[in-house]
């Protein structure tokens, strides 16, 4: 898998909150998974990726780690992420 370039993903919370703030638990997970199977290729200034913020996927990952890697005197740990690229409209 190639590293380079942005995530193209939809904001979750802003698609649940506002298009389908009527429906909850399986129902509201189904019609999210619904939306991710049928996104567009490039999100780029549409309102349904309003608030994630465009950074570079080794910038993305590189924060994962930061935020779990610690800092005691105990030495640099490891840092195993898991899943960053699997989709939720997946079963």
């Amino acid at each position: 898998m190639c590293l380079e370039g942005t995530p193209n993903e939809l904001k979750l919370k802003y698609i649940s909150d506002n298009k389908y703030a009527n429906l909850k638990g399986d129902e509201l997970k189904e019609a999210i998974k619904k939306e991710i199977r049928k996104k567009e290729d490039n999100l780029k200034g549409n309102m349904l990726s309003q608030g994630t913020t465009p950074r570079r996927l080794t910038d993305l990952i590189g924060s994962l780690c930061d935020l779990t890697s610690g800092s005691g005197d105990k030495g640099t740990p490891v840092v195993f992420i898991q899943g960053y690229f699997d989709n939720l409209s997946d079963d």
